[in-house]
């Protein structure tokens, strides 16, 4: 059979490559998905980001906007620069490839098209990326016991998935790998917006960073963390207590090519100050930017959980996750209260398994037992389950469209296919 490459695309990045047949994937190949422009005019596209040296004033063309693929053509080249670096023959292999749950008709077909089309794939499954996360190795992440030996890949009988990534939340309740659309909830909060204020913060307290989305992104996840305890933090970050505060070093794109956090020095600024004119043997004399982070540090990341903080008018994590549940047939509220998955980057924040888990417990039944785990690796988990799908050649072969199929039935009989088709044996 023809090798199957799995590509889950992300507002962030493209996670791809090819799927093993005993189910062992470590070959996963992420590249931002993004269009950058350096200040002195280069164009990088997708992993040729990696060559960039200097990042300062670069502007982002991002082709994913609230989930959605919203620029076809700089994904194409995005997609076309990835499969080259992967060495894709696309003509002969199978595609595994993700879109977000309830996403627009007009998109989903727009998907088909590229894929079939352009690529000319010989094979492809569409799906929604959460539900390919009921293909990970879930038993083993909560502590039950291994499933009895099947002779086909199981997806796990029940699990919500909670996914925050780059431009959104999404909550997805899976039943034996298959979404329920209709209890799927979205928060529209994602990494980008965490980003786009601390950046307002910086810009208010020390000096602007609105246009350096990318050094931004950085401080975020080198500093930021949600805390266990809000008011606590909060008087702690007004006595500058060293727990709290951080001085964070900017790039200089000489010395050190990513920002980092050291402890916070009060005199810092003064020592620079009194310097005046500065000695190139002497330490304090280098030209480094430095600035405080405080209350930032935490009320950032809170947005996810709190939105109402800064005039959202929507629920945080915990409660979306309930609404979700509450869609649901009461008999599916255990289980999948037991299982809450965590993926996407904003779930590495330190502290985000902790507060999931403290909020749902707040508001779920007292007598029903919550457990949040974090995916082993929370940016590929999506494309593993896609993965270790793709290992179980019957399982495949029954949700594949061949690329003579699009063509003989057209792209509307393909999206019909594609909501209804789920991954079996053909022996059940």
């Amino acid at each position: 059979m023809s090798p199957t490459l799995v590509v889950d695309v992300g507002a962030w990045s493209l996670k791809a490559g090819y799927a093993e047949s005993d189910g062992n994937n470590n070959n996963c190949h992420v590249a931002p998905n993004c269009i950058a422009k350096s200040r002195d005019n280069k164009t990088y596209v997708g992993s040729q980001l990696s060559q960039c040296v200097d990042y300062g004033e670069m502007t982002f063309r991002r082709p994913v906007q609230k989930g959605y693929v919203v620029n076809w053509p700089a994904e194409v080249a995005i997609l076309d620069n990835e499969l080259q670096h992967l060495q894709c023959d696309s003509s002969d292999t199978n595609l595994i490839i993700t879109e977000q749950p309830n996403a627009p008709l007009q998109l989903t077909m727009n998907l088909d098209q590229i894929v079939f089309e352009h690529f000319d794939f010989a094979a492809v499954y569409r799906t929604v990326a959460s539900s390919l996360n009921a293909y990970t190795d879930t038993r083993s992440l909560f502590g039950d016991p291994p499933a009895a030996h099947a002779e086909h890949v199981q997806p796990a009988d029940a699990l919500l998935v909670v996914d925050s990534g780059h431009s959104h939340t999404t909550v997805t309740p899976l039943l034996a790998g298959r979404p329920i659309h209709s209890a799927v909830r979205r928060l529209d909060i994602g990494g980008k917006h965490l980003s786009n204020y601390l950046a307002e913060l910086i810009s208010l307290r020390h000096f602007s960073l609105i246009d350096e989305p990318h050094i931004v992104s950085q401080i975020k996840e080198d500093a930021c963390y949600l805390s266990s305890d809000f008011p606590a933090d909060l008087d702690a970050a007004k006595r500058k207590d060293p727990s709290i505060v951080v001085d964070y070093v900017l790039p200089d794109y000489e010395r050190h090519h990513r920002g980092f956090t050291r402890p916070h020095d009060a005199s810092y600024k003064a020592k620079m100050e009194r310097l005046g004119v500065r000695q190139p043997d002497d330490p304090l004399s280098t030209r480094e930017e430095v600035f405080p982070l405080a209350n930032e540090r935490f009320v950032v990341p809170e947005m996810l959980f709190t939105p109402s903080d800064i005039a959202m008018p929507q629920s945080g994590i915990a409660e979306i996750l309930m609404q979700s549940l509450g869609v649901l047939p009461e008999l599916l509220w255990q289980p999948m209260l037991a299982n809450i998955l965590l993926v996407g980057g904003n779930t590495l924040i330190p502290g985000f398994v902790e507060r999931v888990e403290r909020g749902v417990r707040m508001l779920a039944p007292e007598d029903m037992v919550v457990r949040v785990r974090r995916a082993e690796d929370p940016i590929t988990s999506t494309w593993q389950g896609g993965c270790r799908l793709a290992s179980d050649q019957d399982l495949l072969k029954n949700v594949l469209i061949t690329r003579q199929e699009y063509q003989e039935h057209g792209p509307n009989w393909v999206t019909r296919q594609f909501a209804v088709k789920r991954p079996t044996s053909g022996k059940e």
